[in-house]
């Protein structure tokens, strides 16, 4: 979750609120991440698949319209989860120019796309050695973020950081709130990332209580960490810094803060810790996004090539192959626009068929099965789903006018419907619904079976396991 983000997006959010009170970015970002993460701790919890939002969608919508929201899902997934990524390396790039100033655009955007080659060539092994390589990167980013925030506290001035503008917090002013959306949207990118452990849900012990655990307390964890980096920066660095695209606070702020407190020489020393903290994001972000295609895949709910495994270190190759190959187009898209631009596309594209399809499919499942066995249960529901609704659909509403030219909310819609056309050319070759029958498959145990099983029965879910005939699914490994 905190990789890159708030290190270049804390100048993004007192752009768009003009002032200080930027923090209500983050806060608001947090309330709508919290409010999202306890459908998706709900949903994972019950339905531990790999894949993530593809199993909710795949048993919530499957009565009514087959296997279209499940794709549809994993085709938004294709696009969405790599430009997340390629923001990453755009602020990696950005960071590193800090250590460089004289880099040119092209010597930035080959290095960016070499990064993106280590990634990749460095996932293209078994997932035992990832968890350690993932360990290390933990320790990286918390000490870097330890420095900024020490670093900034040991310096804090309350004027630079508790004096606002005129009409800061004018709340019935249009321009509060088009700055109100534009921070929220900024600051739920920020969060981004609480929901990566669910799309690993069949590679992760004890589900039903280390998922849950992983979304809540990472979400509040992550607040904390973003409050003091954000709090901490506007009382050492001049908030009209970080609004000027001439001065090195507004492309790297949290260096400008290590050199006007502890010197240059921490400076650049924090900054190469940051910029594994982007690399380390990126790494975890495209390893748990590889694994949505494959399980798609392997329920026939997909393009069939997507469900191959390496033959050695049992991870899905084409997955992982494609999103690199999307991570470098966005890259390259964000170097030659701008990074608001691609957080923009990246929120418009995920909200329709990931955000809000997935807060229905949870009241869809409820009723649906409300027998499901669920070891986590939403608080106050529906009250954190309805949150999460009216934040989703502010983000998605003002994403034009936050954008000026870019059109993101024409490009997300434009993505759905390409999506429509491949499934109808998809559910033609494979004779499913629309053109052949729906097949309902009511996976995941109910409370009565998760009885049995635990006293040693043999209860498993309805409709679990291949079709006959078929031959048994490649299963992913559970190290």
């Amino acid at each position: 979750m905190c990789g890159i983000g708030p290190f270049v997006t804390i100048p993004l959010m007192v752009a768009a609120f003009g002032g200080p009170q930027a923090v209500t970015g983050f806060v608001a970002g947090a309330l709508l991440a919290l409010c999202d993460g306890l459908v998706w701790a709900e949903l994972s919890a019950a339905m531990p698949g790999s894949g993530g939002s593809y199993v909710y969608l795949r048993q919530a919508f499957q009565y009514r319209t087959g296997r279209l929201m499940p794709f549809l899902f994993v085709w938004t997934a294709m696009l969405f989860i790599p430009i997340g990524m390629s923001t990453g390396i755009v602020g990696f790039v950005q960071y590193l120019g800090y250590l460089a100033p004289d880099m040119g655009q092209t010597t930035g955007d080959l290095i960016g796309l070499g990064v993106i080659a280590l990634v990749i060539a460095l996932l293209w092994r078994g997932i035992e050695h990832i968890a350690r390589i993932t360990a290390v990167m933990w320790v990286v980013m918390i000490v870097s973020v330890g420095c900024v925030i020490l670093a900034s506290f040991t310096h804090f001035d309350a004027d630079l950081a508790f004096t606002y503008p005129a009409g800061a917090f004018e709340v019935t002013s249009n321009h509060f709130w088009v700055g109100f959306a534009g921070g929220l949207t900024i600051g739920i990118y920020d969060y981004l990332g609480y929901n990566t452990a669910a799309y690993m849900g069949a590679e992760i012990k004890n589900p039903g209580r280390t998922l849950p655990r992983a979304i809540v307390f990472s979400i509040l964890g992550i607040m904390t960490i973003y409050l003091l980096l954000q709090i901490g920066t506007l009382g050492v660095i001049d908030w009209h810094r970080m609004t000027d695209p001439d001065d090195v606070a507004s492309t790297s702020v949290a260096s400008a803060v290590l050199e006007e407190t502890w010197g240059k020489g921490a400076a650049d020393t924090v900054t190469v810790l940051i910029l594994v903290t982007a690399f380390a994001s990126v790494f975890a972000g495209l390893l748990g996004g590889s694994r949505v295609p494959y399980d798609a895949a392997r329920d026939r709910v997909f393009f069939r090539p997507y469900a191959k495994l390496h033959p050695e270190h049992r991870f899905p190759v084409l997955g992982l192959a494609t999103m690199g190959v999307v991570t470098s187009g966005g890259f390259l898209i964000g170097r030659h626009t701008d990074l608001a631009t691609l957080i923009q596309l990246l929120t418009a594209v995920m909200v329709l068929v990931q955000a809000l399809a997935q807060i229905l499919a949870l009241t869809v499942l409820r009723r649906r099965r409300p027998h499901l066995r669920r070891p986590y249960r939403m608080w106050l529901y529906p009250l954190p789903s309805f949150i999460a609704l009216a934040g989703w659909l502010v983000i998605y509403g003002y994403a034009d006018e936050n954008s000026p030219g870019r059109h993101p909310i024409e490009w997300s819609l434009a993505w759905v419907g390409l999506g429509c056309v491949a499934f109808v050319v998809w559910a033609r070759f494979e004779k499913v619904w629309p053109f052949g029958p729906k097949e309902i498959s009511e996976e995941f145990l109910t409370e009565a079976e998760a009885e049995a099983e635990a006293a040693g029965g043999s209860a498993g879910a309805a409709g679990d396991g291949p079709a006959p005939d078929e031959p048994e699914p490649e299963p992913m490994p559970k190290p």
